[in-house]
Formats: structure tokens, sequence, C-alpha cells
């Protein structure tokens, strides 16, 4: 079992509220210095199940361009692609002069789940770690920004979390039979973490580690530390005016009864 980690304090609501959204403003303030210098940004957000992860990324998306910064999430490979070269689907989803991909898991799933629950074999598993460094140095040195966090949360902290999403129908899409296998693997996930840490914690692509068993905390510093990462600067928006509104010209909006509206739910709440 997984040594006990101390718990942090919570963020008070108002306070982690507030930061959240000086950091999203800032954000945004980065995404417009991206797109003016054609800059390519990719984060790669990995970790145990029920991490934080996806929460996080929400928050970081939350208020930016979708045609600037997009959130990949791939499904499972095609059977053509099981027979590519294994970084040659996750290749398509880098970004373009300009973009920000943000990689809900990514090309670590080899090191992870494809390791320890055996879907590749164990030549497969070393090829990995010996190319993956490799790959990463390319996508740096042609000029990539490349920013990698991993999510680690205690084995208590997942289970509970594990447990509201049984009982929340909201979030219960969230949980598969894959995520609760990963509380009978803790120790393999374990050591595959740490096996891939040896070998892809590389001075050009380092991977910073975020405590999340506060998702508040984990959020903030996650956002934190990537916006302290990249020597952006802010880039003053275009000056826009609001034209002034023609005057009429005789035109007549056609009766509502030839149209057909959406039923007035609201108005039921209200009675």
């Amino acid at each position: 079992m997984a040594g006990k980690k101390a718990r942090p304090d919570a963020l008070p609501r108002a306070l982690y509220e507030r930061e959240l959204l000086r950091l999203q403003t800032e954000l945004v303030k980065l995404q417009e210095w991206v797109r003016a210098e054609g800059a390519r940004l990719v984060v790669v957000f990995e970790g145990r199940d029920a991490a934080g992860k996806g929460g996080t990324i929400k928050r970081v998306a939350e208020h930016l361009n979708p045609r600037v910064a997009r959130i990949v999430a791939l499904p499972k490979p095609t059977e053509r692609e099981r027979t590519q070269w294994y970084f040659q689907r996750y290749i398509a989803h880098l970004p373009a002069a300009g973009e920000i991909a943000l990689f809900d898991r990514s090309w670590y799933n080899r090191a992870g789940v494809e390791h320890v629950m055996g879907f590749c074999t164990k030549e497969e598993h070393q090829r990995f770690l010996h190319q993956c460094p490799i790959f990463e140095r390319m996508l740096v040195e042609d000029g990539v920004l490349l920013r990698k966090y991993w999510f680690s949360v205690s084995d208590d902290v997942q289970e509970q979390r594990f447990r509201r999403r049984l009982d929340d129908p909201t979030r219960r899409w969230k949980l598969s039979s894959m995520d609760l296998e990963s509380i009978t693997h803790w120790e393999a996930y374990s050591r595959a973490k740490d096996e891939m840490l040896v070998h892809t914690d590389i001075a050009e692509a380092p991977w910073f580690v975020v405590e999340s068993d506060n998702k508040r905390r984990a959020r903030i510093n996650m956002i934190a530390h990537l916006l302290e990462s990249v020597p952006y600067r802010d880039v003053p928006p275009p000056a826009l005016e609001l034209p002034p509104r023609p005057p009429p010209t005789g035109y007549v909006r056609p009766p509502r009864d030839l149209q057909t509206y959406v039923p007035d739910h609201a108005a039921g709440l209200t009675g």
C-alpha cells in the first residue's frame, strides 16, 4: 500500500474562484501571444484515474478560443492505427503555428495502462521508453513548447472519488470497469509510473508533478506553473468599435405561428 501523504488544506472557495479567474485571464493573454507569435504549445496531462486531470483541463480551456486551444482526448486506436508507428496517431493532433493542444492523456498510454493491463508486448513497451525521449527532443528541437504534468493522487482519495462517481448520475459516465481495475493494480501502476519517469524525465521535456488530493489547489498550482514556464507577453487587442445601426428599411418579421419554437420549459418552473 502506498504511503499516506499529508492532506493539504482546502482553499476557501471565494479565494479559489478569485485566483482561478485571474489565472484564466492570464491564459487568454497566453493564447493571444501564441497566436500572434505563431508559437506551438503542447500540454500533456497524465496521472492516475480520478486524479483531477479532466477538471483541470476544463478550467484551462474554459475561456480560451476553441479554434486556438484544442483538447485532444483520443479513443481506443482503430485496427489500422494499431499497425502504425506508435506515435503516428498523436502526431496528427500536434498544433500548427498559433495553436495550443491540451492532451487529455497522450502517447504515455503505452507507459501506463497498455503496459500494466497487457495491451502491448514487453518489447513494444521497452521500445516506447527508448523512442519517447527521442520523439520529444525532436518536438522541442523544432520549436514546440512541450509541458508535461503528472497528477498524483493517493489511493484513499482515488477510492473516495470513485465512490462519489458511482453515486452521482451526472458523473457515472466517468467511471469504467478499467478505472475500477486500477484499484487492484495500484502497485503495478506505481512501478510503471516510476519506470516511465526514469526514462522520460529529460532536461528538454521534464515532468512536473501536481499533488492533486485537493482539486482546487491542484488546478491553481498547475495553471500558475504553466503560465510561469512560458515567456509570453501581453498582446494588445485590435481596436474595435461598434458600427452605428443603419435606419430601418421596411423589413417586417414573419408571423410567429409560421415557425416552430422551443416550448417554454422555464415558465413551468416559476409558475
